[in-house]
């Protein structure tokens, strides 16, 4: 199998435009898993942002808390591999930042029915 992924990167490489080929060759570019690993995982951004919309009374504040720390936790690990991974580290950002965010509202609206 990994010949035929090898075979498959060079053919795909040959049509990549000249401009482009320090990103195809780069080492955490399109060719390994360091590149689709944050391109997918935007996915969980996209979630995040979809459920703002969220009432907060539905809002699970463990899991919110577990995904921010975990997106605080791989932003700072991105930073610390070789070759740093801008990707990754972006992703991580905004999974924590969205993550967060989600926090702050449900433990907002804790308060406040707490109040009541």
């Amino acid at each position: 199998m990994a010949l035929v992924y090898k075979k498959s990167m060079k053919a795909i490489g040959k049509l990549v435009p000249e401009k482009m080929q320090p990103l195809w060759n780069h080492p955490a570019g399109p060719q390994t898993i360091f590149f689709w690993a944050p391109a997918f995982k935007w996915g969980l951004v996209l979630a995040g942002l979809g459920d703002l919309q969220r009432p907060a009374s539905q809002i699970s504040l463990s899991q919110s808390a577990a995904l921010g720390l975990t997106g605080v936790i791989w932003t700072r690990y991105s930073l610390a591999i070789t070759p740093k991974n801008w990707s990754l580290f972006s992703v991580n950002l905004f999974v924590a930042f969205t993550a967060l965010y989600q926090v702050s509202r449900a433990v907002k609206y804790q308060q406040e029915q707490a109040a009541k």
